[in-house]
């Protein structure tokens, strides 16, 4: 079974990321457990749009301090960068 919508979670807009649509990649929180080309198909289904590469990086959980001496973590997750093909856009606002 394949649900493209359990595998891209939500787009990452941030300061660097809205910098890399004009080399046409765009950031994506995905599924720990998908893969390249699970993105990539997943992608291409909901948004419509041809992908060319995909890159993923797994973000690791980061320890934080909570009030004075409570020490906790940030969640980690996984993150696919992915470049489109000439021409083609996403509209994510």
């Amino acid at each position: 079974m394949f649900d493209p919508y359990k595998i891209i979670k939500h787009p990452i807009i941030t300061e660097k990321s809205t910098l890399l649509e004009k080399e046409n990649k765009y950031v994506f929180c995905v599924d720990s457990k998908a893969n390249k080309n699970q993105i990539k198909k997943a992608i291409e289904e909901i948004y419509k749009v041809k992908v060319e590469k995909v890159f993923v990086i797994n973000v690791p959980p980061k320890k934080r301090r909570y009030r004075f001496f409570i020490e906790g973590y940030k969640s980690g997750f996984k993150k696919a960068i992915v470049k489109l093909k000439e021409g083609e856009k996403i509209a994510i606002t």
